[in-house]
């Protein structure tokens, strides 16, 4: 292998020495492609690959802090320098597309020592103690120091912080002092999410991320969607943990404690424990919390299959009203089980809070439903009850402390835990998940559906409602008109999706429907358009053409979910993240849905039996509007 001496590197011409090469008219051609050498191995790439891509697909590994597959390129830490021959420069191989032949060296003693100098650099300003930070044995800073053999803090090391940490929101904990000004976070809200809650402030040794006139995230425009938590290579953002208060209910012999857990964290929470992402671990989680001291372990899938009766329900009387009676009704109609993208939406589109549907998240009406109906059913004091959600989702501690989820009348879901909280008091018990034996979930709760299942991926919600709109509107099956039930217009990863659905014949009003129905004759010959947006970005994108009259304007009913890919790509979820990564947590989701014997909500027997048995209006009844709706006036949602 050939390796360029320092002295033809001195020797550069200046013209050289930071430019791109010009782009060859050879390589112009669309689908043109550029030879390269990386450490003496030659290879071809497409026109305008990074050097760091490039090197990736031949398996050679060049450091990155600041890069990261979701967000657009920065080339701001320097970790990934690496030397081009004819540049007197290191350059960030991150951040240079190759469009003429080079030959790059990734591991040269230049290099070498230089990324070296990047990390202790990095860490003369890195305040704290890694035993004390969550992110110990998972921050890419301390992996990076033991890469690069950092022994000692050769330009100093903080003593003191410089920084007050923000404890402001219910979701979100930031420490500046543990910031190495990557800004992924900044792109990360400000690109992915297109939020812009934070930013970068000052120059020089004063840069630093803040909010809006540094108020803390507790008082600014944040939707609490904890995309930045995600992406942050060190432990500067973190999740406002109440494991302590978890295990002090626990262990309270007083309390009744529950635990409710949702799809997505049982599709992620195996990487914990060195898993491959898309290893499903739901069954023998429920092993785990038992052992944890959990008194009941119960299935949010019910909750979500009692979701979609009452979020359907709304729908058809929207589609009723306007229709049948020739009123006024708000279209297209939104899902609410995101709390970040139902914050977004207060935040940015306030005149659009009508359209929101005023079910509760499966969360909350879980927490609804426990202090009241299973309450009363095992005659526990709900005074006595602790519920505990385990969720994808940071939004979510932001959600079950909204001082209006008490329509239980006490605080509907107590604690709401990440996947990554929980994942840490499983290791506290000594337990090594995916050892464990698997076991059901507890009754009255223990039946879910498919349907409840694909919440957690992006058009799982459209999909769980078509299938049943679908099967009550018509009187078919609705394996009639997809295969396996699978409704694949609506699944998969693209930004937006839309579908439409023609109904040309429609059949009996069901009995649970009957109160509110004669018939569906004002359907027969519609056409149901539907749309499913993930990630705020692409939410805005529907909603300005909602604005503009656009095609979406025309929808019926949209799915938003909070963050890209939906639930499995929670502020919550294990950390890394990538698209692959979510890919795969979605096909353990759809994996377990294709299982189920029962795939549909409308067939779940205990959601129809709390129908029979408590929320006897049926859905949308009087008593399912305390429990399981929310209310809206002009002002905003929640208010009664």
């Amino acid at each position: 292998m050939t390796v360029p001496s320092s002295e033809m590197s001195r020797r550069a011409p200046v013209s050289q020495q930071a430019s791109v090469p010009a782009v060859p008219a050879s390589a112009t051609a669309i689908g043109g492609s550029v030879s390269l050498s990386i450490d003496g191995q030659e290879l071809k790439v497409p026109l305008g690959t990074t050097i760091l891509e490039a090197a990736r697909r031949i398996g050679i590994k060049i450091p990155t802090l600041c890069h990261h597959p979701d967000l657009c390129v920065a080339g701001v830490c320097r970790v990934c320098s690496v030397e081009v021959e004819g540049m007197r420069t290191l350059q960030a191989a991150c951040a240079f597309p190759v469009t003429s032949p080079l030959k790059v060296w990734t591991h040269t003693r230049k290099v070498r020592m230089a990324r070296r100098h990047i990390v202790d650099l990095l860490l003369s300003e890195h305040y704290g103690e890694c035993y004390a930070c969550g992110r110990n044995n998972n921050c890419e800073l301390q992996a990076l120091s033991k890469e690069y053999g950092v022994d000692f803090f050769r330009f100093g090391h903080p003593e003191k912080p410089r920084w007050d940490i923000d404890l402001s929101s219910y979701s979100v904990v930031r420490d500046n002092n543990k910031c190495v000004m990557c800004r992924r976070c900044v792109r990360t809200c400000i690109d992915l999410q297109e939020v812009g809650t934070i930013e970068v402030l000052g120059r020089s040794d004063k840069a630093h991320i803040a909010s809006f006139m540094e108020k803390p995230l507790g008082s600014v425009v944040c939707i609490n969607c904890g995309q930045c938590i995600n992406r942050c290579p060190t432990g500067a953002l973190r999740a406002n943990d109440p494991t302590d208060e978890v295990w002090e209910a626990i262990h309270d012999p007083k309390k009744h404690v529950v635990i409710q857990t949702a799809p997505s964290p049982r599709a992620a929470i195996g990487e914990c424990f060195g898993c491959e992402p898309g290893t499903p671990m739901t069954f023998e989680l429920n092993t785990a919390l038992r052992m944890c001291g959990f008194d009941r372990v119960f299935d949010t899938n019910f909750t979500a299959d009692l979701t979609i009766l009452e979020e359907g329900t709304e729908l058809l009387l929207r589609l009723k009203t306007a229709l049948a009676d020739g009123g006024e009704a708000a279209f297209p109609q939104f899902t609410s089980c995101s709390p970040g993208w139902v914050k977004y939406l207060e935040h940015f589109y306030p005149e659009y809070i009508p359209n929101l549907s005023t079910a509760k998240s499966p969360q909350q009406m879980f927490g609804a439903v426990i202090k009241t109906y299973y309450a009363r059913k095992h005659g526990i004091d709900p005074a006595d009850i602790v519920t505990v959600a385990l969720m994808p989702c940071s939004a979510k501690k932001f959600e079950c402390n909204r001082p209006e989820m008490d329509d239980s009348g006490f605080k509907d879901v107590d604690y709401g835990l990440t996947t990554r909280e929980l994942a840490k008091m499983i290791s506290e018990t000594g337990l090594d998940l995916p050892r464990l034996p698997r076991s059901g979930f507890d009754a009255p709760f223990g039946t879910a559906t498919g349907s409840g299942v694909i919440f957690g991926a992006t058009g799982g919600v459209m999909e769980a409602a078509l299938r049943t709109v679908i099967e009550v509107v018509t009187g078919l099956k609705v394996e009639t008109l997809f295969e396996n039930a699978d409704i694949k217009p609506v699944r998969g990863f693209e930004g937006v999706k839309y579908a439409e659905l023609p109904i040309p014949e429609v059949g009996p009003v069901p009995p649970i429907l009957a109160g509110l129905f004669q018939d569906w004759n004002f359907l027969r010959g519609a056409t149901l358009k539907v749309a499913v947006a993930h990630g705020t970005a692409n939410a805005r994108k529907v909603m300005e053409d909602i604005k503009a009259g656009g095609v979406f304007s025309q929808c019926h009913f949209i799915e938003f979910m909070g963050c890209p890919g939906g639930c499995i790509g929670g502020g919550g979820q294990p950390i890394p993240t990538s698209p692959e990564i979510r890919k795969a947590r979605a096909h353990a989701i759809y994996a377990e849905d294709a299982a189920y014997e029962v795939r549909k909500s409308h067939e779940n027997p205990d959601v129809l039996r709390i129908y029979e048995e408590f929320l006897t209006e049926g859905p949308c009844g009087h008593r399912s509007h305390e429990l399981l709706h929310t209310h809206y006036t002009e002002r905003g949602r929640y208010i009664e």
